[in-house]
């Protein structure tokens, strides 16, 4: 996904106000299945900056 398609989504899916979007490509990492080598699957991550006047993702306060 692009960075405008996750601000959309976020703000769609919490309704909340996004400020800024980072990305960041990870690499899948070297395992081992016995003899054979290979990777994990590389996967995107984002950072997603809420405005001041944003409300909270309820979703997360209480995994703190």
């Amino acid at each position: 996904a692009t960075k405008p398609e996750i601000r959309e989504a976020v703000e769609k899916l919490f309704d909340v106000k996004v400020k800024d979007v980072n990305t960041m490509n990870v690499r899948g990492q070297k395992r081992r299945y016995g003899n054979n080598e290979g990777y994990t699957s590389s996967w995107k991550k984002a950072i997603v900056t809420l405005t001041e006047d944003s409300k909270t993702i309820e979703f997360f306060d209480n995994m703190m």
